[in-house]
């Protein structure tokens, strides 16, 4: 029986520990280890609310900045129980609650400065964890994004932990626009603050572009055994400089990358998604769960600030309980420029894919938190457009509903590592029309499980879209054969964790 451990900032196999697809993949892929018969451990930081109700395991004393400090190994209870997987999460005083579902901060005025903090202790007390044998003898250790990868500098680094050189360990890369760079020197949040005796080889570990700083992400791609991107489009994709907005690539990190390439560590393996004991929602409730939804942020204080945009939502959806509409379109997604840049820059051309809904007697639904100023333009196109639907909030119940009761799944990402939301759409019968780019490439068909768009230049780029919505409309109208036949070809598409498991086996853990 192999032996693993995963090491992230998020795992939706517990209650409240999501902030995007990472929670997923941290959720499922242990899954099917169990299921062939290895066991698997996964910890993530307790974020000073996870560990209540645990069982302490153990406590952990290491050094940082000189001084000696202890965090505590806590094993919790997940949503669902599974063979041979167990997961801990670790307490620390300074591991806080951030402002992005409860797990990140945003740090505008100085980037990653609360969120290093968090993971060097996180990471140093998994080491820690690790040498003491809590998790057992390891074969393979699995860490996701910059989050963990401090794990890889403790283990080039750090005398204490050299013993992280006989365990494989491997990297998955969720999202590399977020590199978690930090200082070198002169600060808190910096390496020599955290470990002011260790030597480093500032050439190994800078970032190329602020040469003052250690670059956490390049650090995973860098001392891992192997890395995985999340879709093979993605892969080459990131092989490439990034020319935004045409063109989002390596982001700084390509060097990097093709040289992981070209020593055969850089592998892309294609996400899954997961076909069972799927939460289902009953067929109707889509504008019963919106209402329930906006009610209970009503009574939120933290919501007070937007309590008048939510009771216009409430208003708004009421009308569409009687006369339901002939078409909905829908978005679920973090706010952010990954994923609605397009709409941003150009709201006109969102205003246009209402226009051309509303011939249709179809409505725009968008769910979703974010960035203040993406959720400031939605909050005033919604005001200014009555088929434009904004759900500022979070609701698993009415995201079920979205992807079962909608009639066209909405995917403008910039870039997209592999995206699972799409997955989930198909799952439905639920035709996606979206930007040809990374994992979307490899999920969407264009024609044959959804609608696709390109171009070679932003402008064209945003043509197309428009021309792609015409195209899904125009199906969806005038060919109902057509569109029956992509539906069903969207259902029928499996993106199964089994398969995506089976290549992590024989790429990146070399067990087979």
């Amino acid at each position: 029986m192999n032996n693993f451990l995963f090491v992230a900032a998020e795992n939706d196999a517990l209650e409240n520990c999501k902030a995007g697809g990472m929670g997923d993949v941290v959720r499922d892929v242990p899954r099917q280890i169990s299921d062939r018969g290895d066991k698997v451990h996964v910890v993530v930081p307790a974020y000073s609310r996870l560990h209540k109700g645990g069982l302490p395991r153990t406590t952990l004393n290491f050094t940082l900045r000189g001084i000696k400090t202890t965090a505590e190994l806590y094993e919790v209870q997940p949503k669902k129980e599974f063979p041979n997987i167990f997961h801990y999460v670790l307490h620390h005083p300074e591991i806080e609650a951030g402002d992005i579902a409860h797990i990140y901060h945003n740090d505008p005025e100085e980037p990653f400065y609360t969120d290093a903090i968090k993971f060097v202790i996180f990471c140093t007390a998994v080491a820690e964890a690790i040498k003491q044998g809590a998790f057992g003898d390891l074969d393979i250790v699995h860490l996701h994004d910059w989050h963990s990868s401090l794990l890889l500098f403790l283990r080039e680094y750090h005398p204490e932990y050299t013993n992280l050189k006989d365990i494989r360990t491997v990297y998955s890369i969720h999202n590399l626009a977020i590199q978690g760079i930090r200082p070198f020197d002169g600060n808190y949040s910096s390496v020599k603050n955290w470990f002011p005796n260790l030597p480093l080889d500032y050439q190994k570990l800078m970032d190329y572009r602020y040469q003052d700083c250690i670059n956490l992400m390049a650090v995973g791609i860098r001392f891992a055994d192997a890395v995985h991107t999340v879709s093979p489009s993605y892969k080459e994709d990131v092989l490439l400089p990034s020319s935004p907005p045409e063109f989002i690539g390596g982001e700084g990190l390509e060097k990097d990358l093709q040289k992981a390439d070209q020593e055969g560590r850089l592998f892309g393996i294609l996400n899954g998604c997961n076909y069972k004991n799927i939460n289902k929602e009953k067929k109707g409730n889509i504008y019963r769960n919106t209402v329930k939804a906006l009610f209970g942020w009503l009574q939120q204080e933290d919501k007070k600030y937007k309590a008048d945009f939510l009771a216009h939502t409430g208003e708004k959806i009421m009308a569409f309980v009687d006369e339901r509409p002939k078409f909905i379109a829908s978005s679920v997604a973090r706010l952010t420029e990954q994923k609605f840049y397009f709409f941003m820059r150009s709201p006109e051309a969102f205003v246009e894919i209402l226009k051309h809904l509303e011939k249709v007697d179809g409505i725009f639904m968008l769910l979703g938190t974010g960035a203040p100023e993406y959720e400031e333009l939605f909050r005033k196109l919604s005001y200014e457009h009555k088929n434009f639907i904004f759900t500022n909030g979070q609701s698993e119940k009415l995201i079920d509903s979205m992807y079962l009761e909608s009639d066209l799944y909405f995917m403008p990402s910039l870039f997209e590592p592999c995206g699972i939301s799409q997955m989930l759409a198909m799952r439905n019968g639920n035709p996606c029309l979206v930007h040809h780019t990374g994992g979307l490439k490899d999920t969407v068909d264009h024609m044959i499980t959804g609608f696709a768009f390109d171009g070679d230049s932003y402008d064209e780029k945003i043509k197309n879209m428009l021309g792609a919505l015409d195209m899904a409309l125009d199906v969806f109208e005038n060919d109902k054969p057509t569109w029956k036949k992509i539906q069903a070809a969207a259902r029928k598409k499996r993106f199964t964790w089994e398969k995506s498991v089976d290549q992590y086996y024989k790429l990146l853990y070399k067990l087979d």
